[in-house]
C-alpha cells in the first residue's frame, strides 16, 4: 500500500510489479526523468538572477520563438536520457526530427521511446508564472536492436505505457501514470527528493472552472462559442469561473484538483488546432483518463487519433468528464 511521504524512488520500486512489463527498464527511465526535472527546476528557480530568461534568438520547427530556458531544458532532458543508455529514441517539441540513440552496447535491448515537451508555457518565465514539462513513453514497434524509425513515434495515444508532467510552481510536482491510476509527488528542495503528496489523483466528475483563451473567441467554432456562453449563464450551478494561465500543465493541474475543463479548440487562425498531439495532447489525455477525466478533439477520443506527423496539431478539450461531454454535445449539434 503506497503511503503519503513515500519517496518517488520507493514508490516506483514498490509498484513496478503492477506494470505489465517488469524488466525494471521503465523504472530506470522514470528515474532519469526525475533527475533531469530536478536540474531544470534549479535553473527555473534562478530565472531573473542569471541570464537564463528571454529569447534565445532561434525558432523551433513550429516557427515559435525559442526561449533560453526552452533550449536549456531540451538539452538537459536529452543529455540525461541519452547518457543513461535506457531509451532507443527521443522526439522533442524543440527538435526538427526524432533522435535515434545509438547505444555503445552492440547488443542493447532498449525498448522505449520518449516524446517530450521540455518546457511548456516558457513564455511565462519572464513574468514568474508556473511552467512545466510534459513527457510520453511508448514501447517501440520496430525490431529491438535496430535503429528507431518514425513509426516508433507515430503511435496512437492508447499505446502509451507511461506519461506525466512536472509543474514548476510555488512547489515543484511530478505527476505520472503507468496505466494504474495517477499519483503526484512534491519536491522537497532541501534534500532534493520527491515525496508522494497526492495519491490516486482524480478529476471531480463535474467542475465549475473553464479554461480557454477567450481573446480568440471570435475565431472559435460555433459549438465552442455556444459552450462558453453556456458556462457564463446564471443557471443551475452556473455561471462557471473562468481561469486561464496560458500554461497547459498549470491549467490542467488546477482543473484536475478542483474540477474543470481546458479547451484549445481549432480556430480560423489555427484550423487544425494549436497543441501538439504527440507532445502535449496524448500524454495529458492518458493522465486525464487514468484520473477519471476525459480528453477529446470535440468529436473523437484524443488517444484514438492516428498520428501522421511528428509535430501534428489537433484541437484539444480535456477535463472533468461531464464538462467535456457537454462541450462535445455543443460541437456535435452545431
Amino acid at each position: 500500500m503506497s503511503k503519503r511521504n513515500q519517496t518517488l524512488g520507493e514508490f516506483i520500486i514498490e509498484n513496478q510489479t503492477s506494470f505489465k512489463y517488469t524488466s525494471g527498464e521503465l523504472s530506470r527511465l522514470l528515474n532519469s526523468i526525475r533527475l533531469a526535472a530536478k536540474v531544470v527546476n534549479h535553473e527555473v528557480n534562478k530565472a531573473g538572477l542569471v541570464d537564463i530568461i528571454g529569447n534565445a534568438g532561434d525558432t523551433n520547427i513550429q516557427g515559435e520563438d525559442q526561449q533560453k530556458l526552452d533550449v536549456y531544458a531540451n538539452d538537459k532532458f536529452i543529455q540525461t536520457l541519452t547518457k543513461r543508455n535506457i531509451v532507443c529514441g527521443i522526439a522533442s517539441e524543440e527538435e526538427d526530427d526524432f533522435i535515434a540513440i545509438n547505444s555503445q552496447d552492440e547488443n542493447h535491448q532498449n525498448k522505449y521511446v520518449v516524446l517530450i515537451d521540455p518546457l511548456d508555457g516558457s513564455s511565462n518565465i519572464d513574468v514568474n508564472v508556473s511552467v512545466g514539462t510534459i513527457f510520453s513513453i511508448y514501447r517501440r514497434v520496430t525490431p529491438i536492436g535496430t535503429p528507431v524509425k518514425i513509426e516508433d513515434f507515430l503511435q496512437k495515444g492508447s499505446a502509451q505505457v507511461a506519461a506525466g508532467y512536472v509543474v514548476y510552481g510555488t512547489s515543484t510536482m511530478l505527476v505520472y501514470t503507468t496505466g494504474d491510476g495517477v499519483n503526484g509527488f512534491t519536491l522537497n528542495p532541501a534534500i532534493g527528493s520527491y515525496y508522494l503528496s497526492h495519491p490516486n489523483m482524480e478529476f471531480p466528475e463535474d467542475g465549475n472552472i473553464y479554461s480557454v483563451n477567450e481573446g480568440n473567441y471570435s475565431d472559435f467554432p460555433i459549438g465552442i462559442k455556444k459552450y462558453i456562453k453556456y458556462c457564463q449563464q446564471d443557471e443551475d450551478e452556473r455561471p462557471y469561473t473562468s481561469r486561464y494561465i496560458g500554461s497547459l500543465v498549470s491549467d490542467f493541474h488546477r482543473n484536475m484538483i478542483k474540477g474543470g475543463i481546458y479547451m484549445y479548440p481549432k480556430s480560423t487562425k489555427n484550423p487544425k488546432g494549436k497543441l501538439r498531439l504527440l507532445y502535449e495532447c496524448n500524454p495529458m489525455a492518458f493522465i486525464a483518463e487514468q484520473a477519471k477525466g476525459k480528453a477529446s478533439d470535440g468529436f473523437t477520443r484524443i488517444m484514438d487519433i492516428q498520428p501522421t506527423a511528428l509535430h501534428e496539431r489537433v484541437p484539444f478539450i480535456c477535463g472533468s468528464k461531464n464538462m467535456v461531454e457537454k462541450a462535445e454535445e455543443f460541437m456535435r449539434n452545431n
